[in-house]
């Protein structure tokens, strides 16, 4: 490529201590031409060291530059991104990201150019180096075929064209102009209902092995709990902003976690309804134990007595977030 475009690596942070300085360091280390890129780092108001960290790395290398985000959600950040962005290309990453070699960068770029897109997707997988036993389970029981949404793209190992919808990261920074910015009004599932009106809009996507990067897994069932909660969440007020995007992986987590106890319920007082309980709760069941006995048995089996348990988790964090966020708005709307 005779002319690299100038390329902004967009990073929301919220209370990152532990992992910006790794992340932004992985960032420093891309074989890219150095001025080329720039690092925007919009910090949310973090309580912790991330802001001093940021500052520290940004007056030793004039690539990272913090920016203040009084809005906190990730969604208020990379708007505060895109505003202050240079570069005609804008990707974003977490702060607590793990890349794996130095071509991230170079690549987003070349890819871009010869696949003829505005967006990639990319894959975004969960089993980095530093995983314990419980976030290595957590990044299996994850990229399963049971353990993420039916329609997601972001665990895909094949390069190829897809919808942007779940898994666009990087942009030309016309498309922005075009589509608008990421609903501020959003905390969880930002990216998803920027990538659904992405590919309302007609854009297409490219997404490659050569673009994958590595997040942290969370490393507790409570913590996996509340991740999935929020994204229950993000996906209710996704639904409600496009029903088009409501889809029957959404509505799965939900029936499992309340529509199959509902059925166990009534089951007791219409005898009609045993026969459908025990056949989904046991379907679920089945479902899930076959699916944690595969697992262990190719990557371990110390991974067996956890594995239902994290599914639990997922299922139940997705399936609670959309439905508290659904009863919400309904007593809202009635008040």
């Amino acid at each position: 490529m005779e002319v690299w475009p100038k390329i902004s690596v967009v990073i929301p942070v919220l209370n990152e201590e532990k992992c910006i300085a790794a992340t932004i360091g992985y960032l420093l280390r891309q074989d890219y031409p150095r001025d080329k890129m720039e690092i925007l780092v919009a910090n949310g108001s973090s309580t912790d060291k991330t802001a001093e960290i940021v500052s520290s790395i940004a007056a030793e290398d004039s690539r990272v530059r913090l920016l203040d985000n009084p809005g906190n959600f990730s969604s208020s950040g990379r708007n505060i991104g895109i505003e202050y962005a240079s570069g005609e290309i804008i990707t974003f990453v977490d702060g607590h990201t793990y890349i794996a070699d130095d071509q991230l960068i170079k690549n987003t770029a070349l890819l871009m150019n010869e696949k003829g897109v505005s967006v990639l997707s990319r894959p975004q997988f969960l089993d980095t180096p530093d995983n314990d036993s419980f976030q290595q389970a957590v990044s299996l029981a994850r990229k399963s075929i049971i353990g993420h949404g039916l329609d997601s793209t972001i665990y895909i190992t094949e390069d190829k064209y897809v919808d942007p919808s779940s898994s666009g990261a990087s942009y030309r920074k016309e498309v922005f102009d075009k589509i608008g910015r990421y609903d501020e009004r959003m905390d969880a599932a930002e990216d998803v209902e920027l990538n659904f009106r992405a590919a309302r809009g007609g854009y297409k996507s490219f997404t490659s092995m050569k673009l994958a990067v590595f997040y942290y897994p969370r490393d507790s069932v409570r913590g996996l709990f509340r991740q999935m909660r929020r994204y229950g969440t993000g996906r209710f007020r996704l639904a409600r902003k496009h029903p088009g995007s409501l889809s029957i992986g959404t509505l799965v987590p939900v029936f499992i976690t309340f529509g199959i106890p509902l059925l166990g319920i009534l089951s007791l007082f219409f005898e009609a309804l045993r026969l459908p309980f025990y056949l989904t709760a046991g379907l679920y069941i089945f479902a899930v134990l076959l699916w944690s006995l595969i697992i262990s048995v190719k990557n371990g089996i110390r991974h067996l007595s956890v594995l239902p348990v994290i599914y639990l988790t997922i299922y139940g964090g997705l399936g609670y977030g959309f439905v508290r966020e659904m009863v919400f708005r309904l007593f809202r709307k009635k008040q």
